[in-house]
């Protein structure tokens, strides 16, 4: 690690958050509550908040509880299902809601219905073989509180009533199932973003834009020094603090790379873009109402689960198939197509060619999704809506993904990690977040265990706050049934979902009031 002097041409803050995503956005809120005399500074690269990976149109929207995704519920060897994964964001995404809840609750944030939805979550599989497996998963997912009210059917009369966009004109004589629950969320974590980094305007945040961190180093007396571009000007600024958060996404891997901490030796990311098929025809989208999970295909990474996605965006209602994964070296969306080379170093070559030999199959996966003519990728929608005319779709390229690829003892030299992680130094005084999926869905417990990491000090004293922001801090809420409910039923109330069952109820008691009055 190189240490610097400090430069006559600089400012000083507590607090650097570099890049203005959803990640971000998270910290720099919950500091705020927790210590609001710190003073933060936010730099992003581009024009505006949440632009790449927070973008609306640059994810699934999915509020990844587990509830739907079949590639965080394994079949082990003996048959068995692992649902240890799923629990584990399950809980996480709970921490989200709690803390959005208390965001709302506070007027810090307002109008929740403009950025979460509940849409029913459902897993759809066809074929003797994922019938069974569904089933399988079901029976051990609904052992458990976190799953409670998830239902199961291989009943193709029952699937009409559920999914009768995707039941239409099917043929086939393949047994098919689907399980649904209705707690499920669409989040625009584009319009959270934007809705997060007002309010920290309002609290004197000082957020740059079009300002991009070229490099960052050690100073003599402990403080990180940050270089600046001001993308419009030229002009190259100095900011020193004493905690830096990298929160740029795909571009963090860099970051971390030039801060030159011995945590982030060794470490390498694989870049994966996606593609989505969006509906424009208001016919077709009135008839779906859920997001519908499938199988990932063999070779395929977890991030090509397809599925069949409600979204509501700028208010509109609009239906997504995908994603579709393809190659570009590019690590950011607006990034450069030299970042896949560029990240390459002497202590994680090793590291990268191992991978490279280990993922020949992703590889040849990549190429084939490449490849794809739009028709080609309109028969694999056909296995969701056997009807689906081209002309009613259109493709819309999604964001980056970077995967992480570091050594492990599990999975031995370049472990391609699916998931987000954590890299910070080891006096906590920078640390990055490397990763994707699910990534937006789990930021508040990704924030958590960051500031576990980072200010174990201050931890105590900040716990009575942080439980304030999210009541389940420090329990499980697998093991305590009793708050599960009582968080369930109160961020329902604040982020406004309607139990549509207790308002069938409502509705048929009070039918029944004029038959009683006669």
């Amino acid at each position: 690690m190189r240490m610097v002097k400090m430069s006559n041409r600089q400012t000083k803050t507590d607090v650097i958050l570099i890049g203005a995503g959803i990640m971000s956005a998270t910290l720099g809120s919950m500091l705020k509550e927790l210590v609001p005399e710190w003073e933060i500074t936010v730099f992003e690269k581009l024009d505006n908040a949440g632009v790449e990976s927070s973008n609306e149109w640059n994810n699934a929207g999915t509020g990844h509880a587990a509830l739907c995704e079949l590639n965080y519920t394994v079949e082990k060897q003996d048959g068995s299902i692992d649902i240890s994964k799923a629990i584990k964001i399950n809980e996480q995404f709970q921490d989200s809601m709690q803390f959005w809840s208390y965001l709302v609750k506070n007027k810090l944030i307002q109008n929740p219905e403009e950025f979460i939805k509940e849409l029913p979550h459902m897993s759809f599989v066809q074929g003797e073989k994922d019938v069974e497996f569904l089933k399988k998963r079901f029976e051990a997912l609904t052992n458990n509180p976190l799953f409670e009210g998830m239902e199961f059917s291989d009943n193709p009369e029952k699937l009409k009533e559920w999914i009768p966009l995707i039941m239409k004109d099917r043929t086939s004589k393949e047994p098919i199932a689907a399980t649904k629950i209705d707690s499920g969320t669409d989040v625009n974590f584009g319009a959270l973003t934007h809705m997060i980094f007002d309010h920290l305007q309002s609290k004197d945040v000082k957020i740059n834009y079009k300002h991009s961190v070229e490099d960052l180093n050690r100073t003599s007396d402990g403080l990180w020094e940050v270089k600046v571009l001001n993308e419009e000007s030229g002009a190259i600024k100095h900011i020193t603090s004493k905690f830096v958060f990298i929160g740029g996404g795909g571009g963090s891997l860099h970051l971390l790379q030039k801060s030159g901490i011995p945590e982030g030796k060794n470490y390498g990311g694989f870049p994966v873009s996606g593609l989505f098929l969006a509906c424009n025809n208001p016919f077709v989208v009135e008839q779906h109402n859920a997001k519908v999970y499938g199988k990932a295909k063999v070779g395929a990474p977890p991030m090509s689960v397809p599925h069949l996605d409600t979204r509501f965006i700028d208010n509109k209602k609009s239906l997504l198939f995908g994603p579709f994964a393809g190659f570009s070296p590019k690590f950011l969306k607006y990034g450069s197509v030299f970042d896949l080379l560029t990240s390459i170093k002497p202590d994680n070559l090793g590291t990268m060619l191992a991978a490279g030999a280990k993922n020949m199959s992703l590889t040849k996966y990549l190429i084939q999704q490449v490849m794809l003519s739009k028709e080609q990728r309109m028969d694999e929608l056909r296995d969701f809506i056997p009807n689906a005319k081209s002309e009613d779709w259109e493709l819309v390229v999604a964001g980056q993904r970077v995967q992480v690829i570091k050594d492990t003892e599990a999975g031995g030299k370049g472990t391609l990690q699916f998931g987000t992680e954590v890299v910070s130094a080891a006096d906590g005084s920078i640390a990055a977040l490397l990763g994707a999926s699910p990534g937006a869905s789990t930021a508040v417990s990704v924030m958590l265990e960051l500031l576990n990491m980072c200010f174990p000090e201050q931890m105590e004293s900040w716990e009575p706050k942080i439980k304030e922001m999210i009541p389940s801090y420090g329990e499980s809420l697998m093991e305590n049934p009793e708050l599960l409910n009582e968080i369930h039923a109160s961020t329902a109330n604040t982020l406004g979902f309607v139990d549509d069952k207790k308002e069938e109820v409502k509705k048929e008691e009070a039918k029944k009031v004029p038959e009683l009055i006669g």
